[in-house]
């Protein structure tokens, strides 16, 4: 297979500063290394405050427990959420008590159909929560999202989008809390691993604290003493006071991240010059595929999304037999997974979802791909569209 999804991103730089980390230290639980990594991605997307966790996925979690804590949110209360998107986005909703409100997706960005927006508007005005979805490296038009939504809490997932960009400012500081994952097929990688980034401190004292089983302990040394002296009659190496979870990284993942974090914005720059060359090509064949809003992007992976049905089908098939990996796009249509039978979208008319479910997918992109790679896949996408 000549263009997988991710190419072995995982240097021998990477390898080295590991091996270095282990033959000098002996601490390897959550540690310093990690305050570190967390300081450095916190300069580096531009906020105040970051936590190192195990998944993009306990990310999700997390960050919504703390906002069901510190707003006092009720089980039953709403939350705004895409029909196409990584499942635990959606899942932590649902286990948390939470009720999802299914959006229609805009095939332009990926984001939320603001025709459906609307409807959903009026019918729920007592929305909570809005987290938004900036998938596969495009931003999603969220400063619109506010305009007909105005009085809910915002968080963004952008675990596919690190880097990407709204009028130059990036994604995951346009809202309360942000989530990213560094799994291994992501713009950078911890292997396993993810972030939350905010600016409220509150919100980020109690993160700290679930991300560790609730512990007082856990939180900044300030906080902490206040909890020392609110509930003296507890032990304060073992105080509890919210509840939590065994969400934490190793100083392993901080050091592979301190690696990989001084390359990616070379890494996000190329795959953007790739992105750029993917929506040339497209350009030349409009009467096949419908290309996206590519402005801003960080170019998670190249998606196609093919007017005609069966040619989508054979062209996957061609790529896949031809040593091209490919993947649908993210879930598809959310309600068509098993585990979301009993919801629905609630459409007067066909969901724009459904058109990406049956039309779309996608193949990968990373900054190891080569000119070389580039001229033989266009040279199989002619010899195919020929």
């Amino acid at each position: 297979m000549f263009w997988p999804l991710m190419k072995d991103c995982f240097t021998d730089e990477d390898k080295k500063e590991l091996l270095h980390f282990i033959q000098n230290s002996n601490r390897y639980t959550n540690g310093p290394k990690v305050v570190e990594f967390e300081s450095q991605w916190s300069n580096w997307l531009g906020v105040n405050h970051s936590l190192f966790v195990s998944s993009g996925s306990t990310a999700n979690s997390l960050l919504l427990s703390a906002i069901i804590t510190k707003y006092n949110l009720k089980p039953g209360d709403k939350v705004l959420v895409p029909a196409m998107t990584w499942v635990t986005n959606i899942g932590p909703v649902i286990q948390l008590g939470l009720k999802p409100i299914f959006c229609d997706v805009d095939p332009n960005h990926f984001g939320f159909d603001m025709e459906h927006l609307e409807e959903i508007a009026k019918e729920h005005n007592d929305i909570k929560v809005v987290f938004v979805t900036h998938l596969f490296g495009i931003p999603a038009p969220i400063e619109d999202f506010k305009k007909i939504i105005p009085n809910a809490i915002y968080l963004e997932d952008c675990c596919e989008s690190h880097g990407a960009k709204i009028d130059n400012q990036k994604i995951g500081t346009f809202s309360e809390g942000s989530t990213f994952s560094s799994y291994f097929g992501h713009h950078m990688t911890t292997i396993e691993g993810g972030f939350v980034s905010t600016n409220d401190k509150e919100l980020y004292e109690l993160m700290r604290a679930k991300r560790s089983h609730g512990m007082a302990r856990e939180c900044s040394p300030d906080v902490f003493e206040n909890y020392i002296k609110k509930y003296p009659d507890i032990d304060k190496r073992f105080m509890f006071v919210t509840d939590g979870y065994n969400f934490r990284n190793t100083e392993f993942g901080a050091v592979i991240g301190l690696s990989q974090l001084s390359r990616l914005d070379s890494m996000i720059e190329r795959r953007i010059e790739i992105c750029s060359w993917f929506e040339n090509f497209l350009n030349q064949y409009q009467d096949i595929f419908d290309i996206p809003n590519f402005e801003g992007n960080s170019s998670f992976c190249l998606p196609f999304i093919l007017k005609d049905k069966e040619m989508k089908k054979e062209l996957q098939n061609y790529l896949e037999d031809n040593g091209v990996e490919t993947r649908p796009l993210c879930s598809g249509n959310l309600l068509r997974q098993p585990f979301l039978k009993d919801y629905s979208l609630k459409l007067n008319r066909n969901p724009k979802v459904d058109y990406l479910h049956f039309h779309g997918f996608f193949i990968g992109n990373n900054h190891l791909i080569t000119n070389q790679d580039i001229d033989r896949l266009e040279s199989l996408l002619e010899n195919f569209l020929s």
